[in-house]
């Protein structure tokens, strides 16, 4: 009985508010907006961008 299990349906992954989902480095700011604006459009959340005050240099 049960010799295995079901397939699997797809991944899930629990995303606390606060949390750093995409970190870019080694591009200019404006490209680094561009591309985090698309991927913030199809997430099924509300993100908003967040810049360093100063760097790490």
């Amino acid at each position: 009985m049960g010799k295995g299990k079901a397939e699997i349906e797809g991944w899930v992954a629990r995303v606390k508010p606060g949390m750093v989902l995409f970190e870019i480095g080694g591009v200019p700011e404006d490209v680094a907006k561009l591309a985090l604006s698309r991927v913030a459009h199809k997430m099924p959340v509300k993100c908003r961008l967040v810049a360093r005050r100063h760097s790490l240099a």
